[in-house]
């Protein structure tokens, strides 16, 4: 479609004096690419209308105040918000090329100017962060650091890999106010908070040290499933979300199951037994809390001892992380803080990223 614009004629303020007029010096036509009518591909030709300044000492020449297009741009201003519209939702730059009747490079160049508006340098941490690794899509590491508010859940920087003098050499810069800190168990991130910041409160996030009981179990039933015949081997695989969900949230159905696979083995059973024992502290604790956190840690101290009575290396090895992460496990127990938002956003980035593969 070729559609043609003339804006109505009003007085206009002169840029260089300020006195009004209503003077016109001339028109000039300027092609300029809009979003698609009906899906189909539209062009404005917009008689733009240049104005003469009335004072005879000035004659400044200028135009008309518009809002169809931008200065020495060539697309208007609505069809910049739309392709703007989908980059937002995360689209594929290629996608909204081809929909926008664009080039790549085009819609590259509106991210870059719609996301340096949003982009503020962090002068100053606050005085709790959160910070966790994330696989990025750079030349350069192939992973990169994200560090995060977690009270006001928003990003604030991300460093170019997780190194630790990296992370140290930051935190030293920018944490001064720094009091505490929420982290997946990372022992290089740990050298480097306390290195930086001189031992503020660690928080252990509680998805990295749930999982190492989870990872037990995972392990304890991929070897014994091993030894059970082709067909039990092939559904206990299948089957094997049985094992991690909690008991009271399994059907009649999947109840069947775990208890079959469960009857087949001592050894899965106590692994069984053990992973369902720290679910019961877990959720205790975390209604605890402060008030009991005395009790919290002597129940914790339980737990480790049901390990060692079962004697299973695999949750024997988790234990051990435990006890290395305890006092930043019970912080995240004290505290209520956790990685949650910032894994959020390194799924949210994986999904983006994955889309523009």
């Amino acid at each position: 479609y070729q559609l043609h614009v003339e804006l109505e004629r009003k007085p206009h303020c002169c840029p260089t004096c300020g006195l009004v007029t209503d003077r016109i010096h001339d028109y000039r036509i300027q092609k300029i690419q809009h979003n698609q009518v009906c899906s189909r591909r539209t062009v404005l030709f917009y008689r733009k209308r240049r104005y003469s300044c009335i004072n005879q000492g000035c004659g400044k020449r200028f135009y008309e105040e518009n809002t169809v297009v931008q200065r020495y741009q060539r697309q208007s201003i609505e069809y910049k918000q739309a392709i703007s519209m989908e980059l937002i939702h995360g689209k594929n730059f290629k996608d909204v090329a081809s929909r926008f009747d664009t080039s790549p490079t085009t819609v590259m160049r509106r991210f870059d100017a719609i996301s340096a508006s949003m982009l503020n340098e962090t002068k100053q941490l606050p005085e709790v962060i959160a910070i966790d690794e994330y696989k990025g899509d750079t030349d350069g590491e192939k992973f990169q650091t994200v560090i995060a508010d977690p009270i006001n859940r928003k990003p604030l920087d991300i460093l170019s890999d997780r190194k630790k003098e990296t992370v140290k050499d930051y935190l030293k810069q920018h944490g001064d106010n720094v009091n505490v800190v929420v982290m997946d168990m990372s022992s290089s991130f740990k050298a480097a908070v306390d290195q930086a910041l001189g031992g503020p409160v660690v928080i252990a996030d509680r998805f990295h040290f749930c999982r190492y009981i989870y990872w037990a179990l995972e392990r304890v039933r991929r070897k014994i499933q091993n030894e059970f015949d082709d067909y039990d081997r092939k559904k206990c695989k299948r089957m094997r979300h049985v094992f991690y969900k909690h008991h009271e949230n399994l059907t009649a159905k999947q109840l069947w199951y775990l208890q079959y696979y469960l009857d087949k083995s001592d050894e899965l059973k106590k692994a069984y037994q053990l992973k369902e024992a720290y679910c019961l502290w877990f959720e205790t604790a975390k209604q605890l809390a402060l008030n009991g956190l005395q009790e919290v840690k002597e129940q914790l101290y339980q737990f480790y001892d049901l390990v060692k009575a079962a004697g299973i290396k695999e949750f024997e090895r988790a234990i051990n992380t435990f006890q290395n992460w305890q006092k930043e496990i019970l912080n995240s127990f004290v505290y209520d803080l956790h990685n949650g938002f910032v894994e959020g956003i390194n799924n949210q980035t994986k999904v983006i990223i994955n889309i523009n593969k």
